[in-house]
């Protein structure tokens, strides 16, 4: 009986590198999003509420908040680290300059997820004869957690996603120049809210600080999309070098096997 011819299993070509990278931190900058308006919205009651510390509710937002910042904090160093090899062809000082201000920011985020964490295990343990004195150690607790919020999404952020890294997408031409320029002008005034906040020029959360974010949240926005959907633009010098360094390489690994066929034996006769 004659066997019916099998279709030859079709390979999977593999995902270029470049691509790999650009889709990776595309991923990461869409997680940071989720990550920190979803903790946000979980904190609620903790930032909003000044008796929160006296009540005898769960605390299961704030825990869901402290969670999703601390995947913040991860997904924040992983777009510093997997851009850099790939940036600092650009400029390894500004590169390396980014990498630094996302784990600052981090630090600050970081300190701030750990103040509202003590508020919630102060709420669990206060009775009613210390809960008037636990009051003003909440208050400072989350005045401290809404500090952090400014010096580090909301200045350090400014200057490393916006400016520093908006200008090495501008330089080197990865995604759209335009958009990358976005990315500059949004750091730079949302660097300028916070410090006109901190030096008690606006108020902190005012419609004009909310303004002034409005910007760096495109820029982030777009690189996260644009990166996960559409990757590089393979016009840019960066690309075309590492393009040819890849080739290089390649045809170096399929000569150096036939050089060695033909060399001559040590000793032959």
């Amino acid at each position: 009986m004659t066997q019916p011819a099998r279709t030859p299993a079709t390979k999977r070509v593999p995902m270029d590198p470049m691509r790999r990278t650009a889709l990776v931190v595309g991923v990461l900058f869409i997680l940071t999003f989720i990550t920190s308006i979803a903790g946000v919205m979980a904190y609620g009651p903790v930032l909003n509420d000044p008796l929160y510390i006296v009540g005898g509710g769960p605390n299961t937002g704030v825990f869901v908040g402290a969670f999703l910042e601390l995947m913040l904090i991860l997904t924040n160093i992983g777009c510093a680290v997997v851009l850099f090899p790939l940036l600092k062809r650009q400029n390894e000082a500004l590169s390396l300059g980014y990498v630094t201000a996302r784990l600052v920011e981090c630090g600050f985020i970081a300190v701030g997820l750990l103040s509202l964490l003590t508020v919630a295990t102060l709420q669990e343990q206060t009775t009613s004869a210390n809960a008037a004195s636990l009051v003003p150690i909440s208050k400072s607790l989350v005045a401290t957690h809404n500090w952090t919020f400014l010096l580090g999404p909301g200045f350090t952020d400014g200057i490393g996603t916006g400016i520093v890294l908006g200008w090495l997408m501008y330089r080197s031409g990865l995604v759209s120049r335009r958009m990358a320029l976005v990315g500059v002008v949004g750091g730079s005034m949302l660097a300028a809210s916070g410090t006109a906040v901190l030096l008690g020029v606006i108020p902190q959360g005012s419609a004009l600080q909310g303004i002034a974010t409005i910007p760096e949240i495109i820029w982030e926005l777009f690189l996260g999309l644009w990166l996960t959907f559409k990757g590089f633009q393979r016009t840019a010098p960066i690309m075309v070098a590492a393009a040819g360094e890849a080739a290089s390489r390649a045809g170096l690994a399929v000569s150096l096997p036939a050089r060695t066929i033909v060399a001559p034996q040590a000793g032959a006769a």
